[in-house]
């Protein structure tokens, strides 16, 4: 490891600790040059999956896009910025522990829809209408007669998903 210091390449590892919840290890090391100590951190390197846009084009899965989305849709709701990074790196999180390189944008906004469903009425029509960009007022309509339904799925939800699986 290069110090910071000197610039020398050549350093010696004094102590090493995990730091946090282990996700890290923090290492104190000498530089073999000016004899001076620093610390260094080693973490996993985490893949980002990438996302495969409606119109065909990739982009990196952006989690403070999907983040923003969010907490527009919840804005003066009763869902906590707590809830919403929670639900944010558990999606991220179930991406990259099925080692998936890409996803569909749909798959991406389905799993949204449906935690602000069970979350929120409001947030969640808010987001559909922006998502499925509802575009006159019977739209509206369609989507809130299918959330007031008991048990019932979205009649726009069951179209989507019998026209593309992802």
């Amino acid at each position: 490891m290069k110090c910071p210091i000197c610039g020398n390449p050549d350093s010696r590892v004094v102590d090493s600790r995990e730091v946090g919840d282990g996700a890290s290890i923090r290492r104190r090391r000498a530089c073999e040059g000016c004899h001076r100590r620093f610390t260094t951190y080693e973490r996993p390197e985490e893949f980002v999956p990438r996302v495969i846009k409606k119109d065909g084009r990739r982009e990196e899965f952006k989690r403070n896009k999907v983040l923003e989305g969010l907490t527009r849709a919840c804005e003066k709701r009763p869902v906590s910025q707590k809830d919403l990074e929670a639900f944010v790196d558990q999606l991220l999180q179930r991406i990259q522990d099925q080692m998936l390189t890409e996803v569909e944008s749909g798959w991406v906004g389905e799993q949204i829809m449906a935690f602000l469903r069970e979350r929120d009425p409001v947030a969640y029509v808010r987001f559909a209408s922006v998502y499925r960009q509802f575009t006159d007022i019977t739209a509206f309509e369609e989507e809130i007669r299918a959330l007031l339904r008991p048990g019932a799925r979205s009649a726009r939800k069951a179209k989507a998903k019998a026209g593309v699986e992802g």
